[in-house]
């Protein structure tokens, strides 16, 4: 039986955000690992979601842009969404899809921070 491998950071996963309450994402969807791997002692990984790009998320500074490609293995062009970052369970993580670039993650990782004011 092969070994699951662990989410690491910049990794692309398909992730079960179900159970939701009010506007936060949801359902089975694409997800980028933005923690750190050397942080945290719990089973749990910071995801930033990751949704269809819509050309107004341009003007959105929370929004990174992520073409699909046979790396990140999405299949339709997408962003993701810095405001919608969320530390979940390693029981959602359903598949590993691929990754994002270095300019990518780092991309990401300033949209977080300027999401809670550290920029």
């Amino acid at each position: 039986m092969a070994a699951v491998p662990t989410p690491k950071r910049a990794d692309v996963w398909l992730v079960d955000f179900d159970p939701a309450i009010g506007a936060e994402i949801r359902k089975i969807r694409p997800a980028v690992v933005v923690s750190l791997d050397s942080i945290g002692r719990l089973p749990l990984r910071l995801v930033a979601p990751i949704t269809d790009w819509q050309p107004r998320y341009g003007y959105y500074p929370w929004f990174v842009s992520i073409p699909a490609d046979r790396l990140n293995g999405l299949i339709k062009d997408s962003g993701a969404d810095a405001f919608q970052v969320k530390s979940i369970a390693m029981d959602r993580f359903e598949r590993r899809l691929g990754a994002v670039t270095l300019l990518q993650i780092d991309a990401i990782a300033s949209a977080i921070a300027l999401c809670v004011g550290a920029l």
